[in-house]
């Protein structure tokens, strides 16, 4: 969290230049459902913030974001209204503030004098009067007293508000831990943490050990092609500007690697499919793999404007782009390896897009199923005897997960393999036989995995 000593700097232009950055992504946010980590950097480059005033501005903005539920329950207890009865710019300034007290080192003085001072700026005396007023009083009580006193009485709904997320996904998530439902306040916690960076290596362009001592991180502990860095801005890094390395989250490169790992029924063919592809990171993997034996991989994404980032992403690599509703891709059937990293809730990835867990809603989850087992159909017919198809998914959710596979058996002679054999040295993903990741077990975002093979 940001340290107190930050608290006071400012821009050169004599403005509070952390915290109106802040304020302008929050208003971006809920005026435009902006994506805060896309706003936030050009702001930071445009304002020319660095150093410890660019460490404070993002601790503030993705803090606040990810925290909205737990500030907003404290702004209506204070302000005496709900907040659908505050103006959205107001209000911006009042979540900026509540989150200075209670989750930061930053000193109350100074959290509360610096929200009512942009709100003088922006609203005049009448209204920071009102932000004064509802920041002392929201001083008066420490995070853990405010828990106390406004939390739900039940132990799901407890834990939800203590760790900021809507209380449905915090059940989807007790849900899916099963008999290890004890760990929901150890995986909302981590859930709740602004996650290290995570980077792989390309196959044949670069090693992890090697990109480890260029880029000053460490090597991963699952993914032989994963590094991690503690902070700073990867696009900066010589081997991300040269192609040899990628931002990506080390539990994706382990469902790419899952997919080149299972055992087919007869010899690899080289003919491999991605067929949910954009943004393009699973599929620059398969296919530097793919490479080094000669194979080539097919792509397909619907979107224009992703279809472009995955042939950023596959540039000089064996893959193929198709600009196609991977449900009717018009591809020709026979592939040896699929992967359907299907579209779904993204819950899984909830500590990477800070706002993502406000905008989420369980309506959300009756067309993604459909459309998740549409995908997963169509890869299962345009496998080949003995070819294996990975379905995966950045979400633990039930619906999205083991329900889909099921329907999937259910219908077809799909013999489910067992999913942790592809994840040698993971430990703790599940009972099989599909996979399961934890932030609060293995660092990486949430992902779920299961491998079905064709009979011969």
């Amino acid at each position: 969290m940001a340290g107190g000593r930050s608290a006071g700097r400012t821009n050169r232009g004599g403005g509070d230049g952390p915290r109106e950055v802040a304020l302008e992504v929050l208003r971006a946010v809920r005026e435009r459902d902006a994506y805060a980590n896309l706003v936030l950097p050009g702001l930071l480059r445009e304002r020319r913030i660095e150093g410890r005033d660019a460490a404070l501005a993002t601790e503030l903005t993705y803090g606040a974001c990810r925290a909205q539920g737990l500030l907003d329950a404290v702004i209506a207890h204070c302000a005496g209204r709900p907040i659908e009865e505050i103006d959205g710019p107001l209000l911006d300034v009042l979540r900026l503030g509540v989150y200075q007290l209670l989750r930061t080192r930053i000193g109350a003085h100074a959290a509360v004098d610096t929200s009512v001072e942009l709100a003088r700026a922006e609203f005049g005396t009448g209204k920071s009067g009102f932000v004064n007023a509802v920041l002392r009083k929201a001083s008066q009580r420490s995070v853990e007293e405010w828990v106390h006193e406004l939390a739900p009485a039940d132990p799901v709904g407890k834990l939800a508000f203590e760790f900021a997320h809507p209380v449905w996904i915090a059940q989807a998530f007790a849900d899916a831990l099963g008999a290890r439902a004890t760990e929901l306040a150890q995986l909302l916690a981590a859930d709740d943490e602004r996650p290290i960076v995570h980077l792989v290596a390309r196959p044949g362009d670069i090693t992890a050990e090697e990109l480890a001592l260029v880029t000053g991180g460490e090597e991963g502990r699952w993914s032989p092609y994963a590094v991690y860095l503690d902070g700073g801005d990867p696009a900066q890094l010589e081997p991300v500007r040269e192609g040899m390395a990628a931002v990506q989250d080390e539990g994706s490169q382990l469902v790419a690697l899952a997919l080149t790992r299972a055992p087919l029924g007869g010899p690899d063919g080289g003919r491999w499919l991605d067929l949910c592809a954009g943004p393009g990171g699973k599929a620059a993997l398969l296919g530097a793999l793919a490479a080094i034996d000669g194979f080539e991989v097919d792509a397909v994404e619907p979107a224009e404007h992703r279809a472009e980032l995955v042939r950023k992403s596959t540039k000089d690599l064996p893959v193929r782009v198709h600009l196609a509703d991977g449900r009717d891709s018009g591809l020709s059937p026979g592939y040896d390896r699929i992967l359907v990293d299907a579209p779904c809730t993204g819950l899984g990835a909830l500590r990477r897009r800070p706002e993502a867990r406000w905008r989420r809603s369980p309506d959300d989850l009756r067309d993604l199923v459909r459309l998740q087992r549409e995908l997963l159909t169509a890869a299962w017919e345009l496998l080949r005897p003995g070819g294996v198809v990975v379905y995966s998914t950045c979400s633990p959710h039930l619906s999205e997960t083991v329900s889909v596979v099921a329907d999937l058996v259910r219908r077809t002679d799909a013999e489910q393999l067992d999913t942790r054999d592809l994840l040698p040295g993971v430990t703790d993903v599940g009972d099989g036989p599909a996979a399961q990741l934890w932030p609060h077990r293995h660092g990486t975002d949430a992902m779920f995995l299961a491998a079905l093979r064709k009979p011969s």
